[in-house]
């Protein structure tokens, strides 16, 4: 059977933050420290950046 993976929602910021403050890349970088393959994307339906995470499973 094909190994699959899930994307797991860590944490959810809103896109109007302050100028020159990027919390979400700050959050993502944090996990990414310490182990957790974090990433972030635009949900554009929402207007928030989410930092993800994908989790495989077999």
């Amino acid at each position: 059977m094909p190994d699959q993976s899930t994307r797991t929602v860590l944490e959810r910021f809103p896109a109007g933050g302050p100028r020159g403050s990027w919390p979400a890349d700050e959050y993502a970088a944090a996990r990414r420290a310490q182990g957790t393959d974090a990433r972030v994307v635009m949900d554009l339906g929402s207007d928030q950046f989410l930092v993800v995470a994908d989790t495989r499973t077999q």
